[in-house]
């Protein structure tokens, strides 16, 4: 391990620290046991650009899409890849529009072939400017940490982001991470199987991509036209809770509407989860009413932002707590089954037959395999960085 790898995983682990100790102070914070007492394996977990603003807060481009859009729109300038009358007038949009999806599909069919076609274009090679040694730049891997716990216990991941940081912090933990996109049929119907344990789903592509990345539907016309694919993709929303962290308006995402929502009539019925911002009274309450109609239950985080990262990990903590109906038939090799070889362990010393000493994994609840505490997650990903 270089130095350099050394320092950064080291300040990785301070912050962490720094986070659970915030999020120990706010321990007393209630959650919705509807959903909390989901199995991980029942969600499906969305990512929005805030699980990325957390994780690496000196990326201005991971804050949100207008963040993102201004430094596409500042690279483009410095590699002189659009007219400086464009770039002027794109800012001015970026600054006042509201619908910033329609302005970055307006900006991309600018960056691309005058023939209408997205590839390639200049837009992705703007993004790869942008996100240039993403690694360097994971400073608070709290919440990341905690959506790789739910991976670990069968939640599937999908994410609008263009970023890889969800997939760059797996990897320096060893777990098989991929990062899949809609182009790829095979693979998009084995990770709606649930047979690609480590996979993210992006929806819009990923910034290393050489086809570059998708806003528009148009623009996966092979997916939305293949019955097949339609009715896998369609199939988890009607049977996963998906819950929706980090995101700001992506039930509004056109990509989304046309994988999910078109052909799910009865949303009332469904059961999703939303976490947000709470900036105000009136604008929450009328928010939540709103998401209900759609069969999403909006829940606040707080009234900052700073609470975030300790609320993921705890929710986090909250749903891996709760025990698998397939725990018995867990592979004694897991920690899980580890925890349920104590269990027995303790039945056999009590009938007063006498077992050899195993060790089991310290900190652990014997009765799910996971510890809810802060300082056992800390311990649990020191180990995995080192």
């Amino acid at each position: 391990m270089t130095d350099s790898t050394s320092k950064r995983r080291g300040s990785q682990m301070d912050s962490l620290e720094k986070m659970t100790n915030r999020s120990e102070q706010k321990s007393s914070r209630k959650f919705l046991k509807s959903l909390t007492q989901k199995q991980p394996q029942e969600l499906l977990l969305v990512m929005g650009t805030g699980v990325s603003a957390a994780a690496a807060p000196g990326i201005p481009a991971l804050r949100s899409w207008r963040g993102c859009l201004e430094a596409v729109l500042e690279a483009a300038e410095q590699l002189e890849v659009l007219h400086p009358g464009d770039v002027a007038r794109f800012r001015r949009k970026v600054g006042k529009d509201r619908d910033l999806l329609v302005v970055a599909h307006d900006l991309i069919r600018k960056m691309s072939p005058r023939t209408g076609d997205t590839k390639p274009n200049f837009f992705q090679d703007c993004l790869m400017e942008v996100f240039d040694g993403l690694e360097r730049h994971i400073q608070n891997p709290l919440v990341l940490q905690s959506v790789l716990s739910l991976m670990e216990r069968g939640t599937m991941v999908l994410t609008t982001n263009y970023d890889n940081l969800l997939e760059i912090f797996g990897q320096q933990q060893n777990k098989p991470m991929e990062s899949l996109d809609l182009k790829d049929k095979t693979k998009v119907l084995q990770w709606a199987r649930g047979h690609v344990k480590y996979g993210v789903l992006h929806i819009h592509g990923l910034y290393t991509d050489p086809c570059g990345v998708v806003l528009d539907p148009s623009g996966y016309k092979d997916v939305t036209q293949d019955p097949e694919v339609m009715e896998v993709l369609q199939n988890l929303y009607r049977t996963k809770s998906f819950l929706f962290v980090g995101c700001g308006e992506t039930l509004r995402d056109q990509i989304f509407q046309a994988l999910f929502l078109y052909s799910v009539p009865d949303k009332v019925g469904l059961e999703h989860y939303m976490l947000v911002l709470k900036e105000g009274e009136d604008q929450f309450f009328k928010h939540q009413a709103d998401m209900l109609l759609h069969g999403v239950k909006v829940v606040s985080f707080g009234a900052s932002f700073d609470h975030f990262p300790g609320y993921v990990r705890d929710l986090a903590a909250q749903i891996c707590r709760q025990r698998s109906p397939d725990a018995d038939r867990v592979d004694s090799t897991t920690s899980l089954g580890n925890a349920c070889q104590g269990c027995a362990k303790r039945k056999l010393e009590e009938n007063g037959t006498e077992v050899s000493k195993q060790l089991r994994p310290s900190g652990l609840r014997h009765d799910t395999g996971y510890s809810d505490h802060p300082r056992d997650l800390l311990l649990n990903t020191s180990a995995r960085l080192g």
